[in-house]
Formats: C-alpha cells, sequence, structure tokens
C-alpha cells in the first residue's frame, strides 16, 4: 500500500473535526491562556475530569496576572485532586516570567513557549497552532497511536529514530493542513487550518482510534490507513513492557483535639511539597500497622479507633492506607515541627493530597 500524503490526510481530517469535534470549554475560546491551563491539566489526566477543574480555575485565576501573584497554597488548592503537582507549580513558575520577561503577552511561537518552565515540545506546539494557527507539530499519545498505525510503524514510539520520524510526520500534516482553506465549524471557530488538523489528531486517537475497540470503519483516514488495511492495528503502537506494580503500606494517624485536627505540611522540594496530610508512616513487612502507629504517636494502641482504609495509585505504586482515629490530651512531639492544629473549616481549605483528602471526606463535611 502507497504512503499516504500529508496533503491527503490533512483534507480527510480537516472536515471531519469540524463536524464532530466535542464541545470542550476551551474551544469556545482562542485565548492562550486558557488554552495551555487545559493543556498542562490534560496531561496525564481524562477530560471528563479536567473539565471542572478548568472551570474553577479560570473563575478564580482567569490571566497570567491573576495566576502570577496569587498565593501558592491557593494555586495548589486549586489543582488538588489533579495529582502531579509540578504542573501547577510550574504553571505559575511560566506566568510569572510571562510577566518578568515578555511584559505580561502570552507568548506566540514555540520557539519562545519552550522557554517557559514545564512546557516542553507537544505543549508549545499546541499552544502555538491552537491559539495562534501556527503550523507546529505536535506528539502526544493519542498522536503517537494514530501515526503509528496510520503508517503502520513499529518499535518505541518515544524514543530513537522512530520518535524522531514521528515527530517529522507531524510535522508534514500540520504544514500541509496550513496550505488548505479554513472554514468554520460548527461548534466554534478554531483560529484557523493548522489549530483544526492538530486538534484533529488528538481528537482521534481520544473518541475513535482507542487503545482497545477502535472504530476503525467510521474512522475519515481508515482507507489510507495501513495497519487499519493490514488487519494489525491493535499492534501499534508496539506493546511497552509490562512493570510490575509496587505495593506501599502506610499507617495514617487522624489525631483530634478539641475540634481541632493534627496536619503535617510535606517539605519544600520532595515529593507533593507544600500540600497538607495526616500524620503517616511506612508499615515494614510484617508488621502490623496499629502497632507502627502507637509506637510513633507514643500512645497505647487500645487508644486507636480503626476507619476505613484507603487505596490509592501513583503511576505503579499501589498505596494502602490504613487509618485511625485517636482523641489525643497533649501536644504530640513525636510528628514533627512542620504539624499544626487546623480546625475543620481549615482543614478543608488547604491543599490536602488526594488520598489525604479521600481520608477526610470519610469524617463528613
Amino acid at each position: 500500500m502507497k504512503a499516504p500524503s500529508p496533503a491527503s490526510l490533512a483534507a480527510a481530517l480537516l472536515p471531519w473535526f469540524r463536524q464532530q469535534a466535542r464541545d470542550l470549554p476551551w474551544r469556545r475560546t482562542r485565548d492562550p491562556y486558557a488554552i495551555w491551563v487545559s493543556e498542562i491539566m490534560l496531561q496525564q489526566t481524562q477530560v471528563k475530569t479536567v473539565i471542572p477543574y478548568w472551570e474553577r480555575w479560570m473563575k478564580s485565576l482567569p490571566d497570567i496576572g491573576s495566576l502570577a501573584t496569587a498565593p501558592e497554597e491557593r494555586v495548589l488548592k486549586l489543582w488538588e485532586g489533579l495529582g502531579y503537582y509540578s504542573r501547577a507549580r510550574n504553571l505559575q513558575r511560566a506566568a510569572q516570567a510571562m510577566i518578568r520577561d515578555h511584559g505580561g503577552r502570552f507568548p506566540g511561537s514555540a520557539t519562545e513557549l519552550l522557554s517557559l518552565p514545564g512546557i516542553g515540545r507537544y505543549t508549545a506546539g499546541a499552544i502555538a497552532s491552537i491559539a495562534f494557527n501556527q503550523p507546529a507539530p505536535i506528539l502526544d499519545g493519542n498522536v503517537i497511536r494514530v501515526l503509528t498505525r496510520i503508517h503502520a510503524l513499529a518499535g518505541d514510539p518515544r524514543s530513537g529514530t522512530l520518535n524522531v520520524r514521528l515527530w517529522s510526520l507531524a510535522g508534514d500534516l500540520v504544514t500541509a493542513a496550513a496550505e488548505l482553506p479554513h472554514r468554520p465549524s460548527r461548534t466554534a471557530d478554531f483560529s484557523g487550518s493548522c489549530s483544526v488538523l492538530n486538534q484533529s489528531l488528538m481528537e482521534l486517537g481520544a473518541t475513535m482510534c482507542t487503545p482497545r475497540d477502535p472504530e476503525c470503519p467510521a474512522c475519515p483516514v481508515a482507507p489510507q490507513c495501513r495497519a487499519f488495511q493490514k488487519r494489525k492495528v491493535h499492534a501499534y503502537p508496539t506493546p511497552k513492557a509490562r512493570t510490575e506494580p509496587v505495593a506501599i503500606r502506610r499507617a495514617v494517624a487522624v489525631v483530634e483535639r478539641r475540634g481541632r485536627f493534627l496536619l503535617r505540611q510535606r517539605p519544600a522540594g520532595g515529593v507533593n511539597a507544600g500540600f497538607w496530610e495526616f500524620p503517616e508512616w511506612d508499615v515494614p513487612a510484617g508488621r502490623i500497622a496499629a502497632e507502627v502507629l502507637a509506637g510513633n504517636l507514643g500512645v497505647p494502641e487500645s487508644k486507636l479507633t480503626s476507619m476505613k482504609p484507603v487505596r490509592h495509585s501513583i503511576t505503579r505504586h499501589r498505596i494502602h492506607l490504613e487509618v485511625f482515629r485517636i482523641e489525643a490530651t497533649g501536644v504530640l512531639d513525636s510528628v514533627g515541627a512542620n504539624a499544626h492544629w487546623v480546625t475543620r473549616s481549615q482543614l478543608n481549605a488547604l491543599p490536602l493530597t488526594a488520598a489525604h483528602r479521600k481520608i477526610a471526606r470519610q469524617m463528613g463535611p
């Protein structure tokens, strides 16, 4: 089968997206700030999860200036539950860099965008193309899947010569789209053919060219797709070697004293820096969680009341939290200098890590 040309692929993708694109809130604007926030939130996160977060964020921090000057705790609270919290910190650092180095202007080229914290090649290309209609390529998981199937490309798509080739193919596509006429969409004006082309690749991978059960017969590029013609769609991209999950057990103490709760803030520079948690300790293999907790708190096990355990996953780590409640009669020095007593309203307002927010919900409003 002859390799499909970039022009023929673009000609099939543009009208399909204009007719089939999901009506997402960040597609109703050309504001590069709004598009940037959505792209960062969508990394490692599903669209249905991102929508309410994006809407709350845009209501609270609607522009570069408000983000640049916001207290970090407020930024983290708005991000609470999305995970990968360095994304939120980098958003604020990048906003501060725009104020400092660009006069508060949002950079309009992929090259300028790459100089900002937290913006890599994909994100720079997405913003430059979607917001500014620049012919900048994109390559994320969805686009990788679409391109490796269309061209039946085997190998590791995220490294080596195949990755270079995929970026080249993505560049050829958006360049070809730039030469095609732009027509308005039924849902929004996507600001030009480059914008539409890149969004069509992402949309196709998210809604039709999915990892499992792809809807090949309805795909606008199926007649040009080598994997479909060879009936080997599921062979691309080449599956990664599976890694075994790592089990982690921790004991968590919900310590209460006269309506206040004991929390610890994660130290700067570490994982989840700046977020708050109930005191917790690792439970070594063969040990009992209540015993570990009692030993670290300096209280008898009989004072501990078991709560519902919490399970949480981060990448390949499977975390099991065994949770206990205790009424404290005095200050517990063993939990460290970064511990503070907070009221219930303060507990609700502080940014908690996702697993510990699940614990807080057990305690009611």
